[in-house]
């Protein structure tokens, strides 16, 4: 292990000499790899395999190990964990992965871990997420773009995330769950089955309910008033209406509004679920 001093100087592959700063108490391991520009708090430890992008910030008593890549202009807060082995009693120290995209904030406490060879071999994170504080990420997930994830959410194995959904606090996820883009799921939720994209859902695990399309953050992200206005009437089909069943809700849907891109969109997401949607309805709008 190597203890590395502050104010390190050194020229980057543009020939521009940036500043890295590391803490003097910092444990750098022979075989990490940092861009120039990487600043490092007191107390953190990374590992030989991890390699860190340009302008990244690691806080104070992080912990980096593993196969970890790391991109620019990341944020990671003190005392998270990125890169420990899957809690899966499969594993036997294989060589997987954590990947970490570009301008992710990864706040205190938060803890990624990464692949498992059963499930993949790795755990992806995309661009631009917020991830706030004790959030979990298990092992083989796979995040999108700009997704939030509030304090103390959780993710369970092999979840998948889509781009701009926003998980309030203490949400559970099960393993092998789906979570469709643009969807909101209210704080303490327990999710066992899918969530379409587009929706609002909450609730505990047992009692969890769909509330409605997720207006709101369709427009604050441009989607067309049309286009919205067709969401509202394939989800008011495929969720109000009782009499049918699924399947004859989804041809009804496509059939009521063709072409819509996003009722394909959920329709195609409904049809290729394997652990089911949830579909039961909490209230009136």
């Amino acid at each position: 292990m190597v203890v590395c001093a502050a104010f390190f100087y050194a020229e980057s592959n543009s020939d521009k000499v940036y500043p890295m700063t590391i803490h003097p108490t910092a444990v750098i391991e022979s075989g990490a790899e940092l861009d120039p520009s990487v600043r490092v708090g007191p107390y953190a430890v990374i590992g030989k395999g991890v390699k860190i992008g340009a302008d990244t910030e690691i806080g104070a008593h992080s912990v980096i190990s593993g196969l970890t890549l790391i991109g620019v202009g990341n944020r990671i807060g003190s005392f998270s964990i990125l890169g420990a082995p899957p809690q899966d009693l499969s594993y036997r120290d294989e060589d997987t992965t954590l990947t970490i995209g570009d301008h992710n904030q990864i706040r205190e406490y938060v803890s990624i871990h990464r692949g498992s060879v059963k499930g993949g071999g790795a755990t992806v994170i995309g661009d631009h997420n917020m991830l706030m504080a004790y959030t979990h990420i298990a092992h083989d997930c796979k995040l999108g773009n700009h997704i939030i994830m509030a304090n103390a959410a959780t993710l369970g194995g092999h979840v998948i995330v889509g781009d701009r959904a926003n998980l309030g606090g203490f949400v559970g996820v099960h393993q092998f769950t789906r979570i469709g883009k643009f969807s909101y799921i209210g704080g303490m939720s327990g999710l066992t089955k899918d969530v379409p994209p587009f929706m609002i859902v909450a609730g505990t695990r047992n009692r969890m309910r769909i509330f409605g399309i997720n207006r709101i953050g369709l427009k604050r992200n441009g989607f067309d008033a049309e286009d919205i206005r067709k969401l509202h009437g394939a989800f008011k089909i495929i969720f109000l209406d009782e009499s049918l069943l699924l399947q004859e809700a989804l041809a009804k849907a496509l059939a009521e509004f063709p072409g819509a891109s996003l009722v394909i969109e959920l329709v195609d997401f409904i049809k290729n679920s394997e652990r089911g949607i949830i579909r039961t309805y909490g209230e009136d709008e």
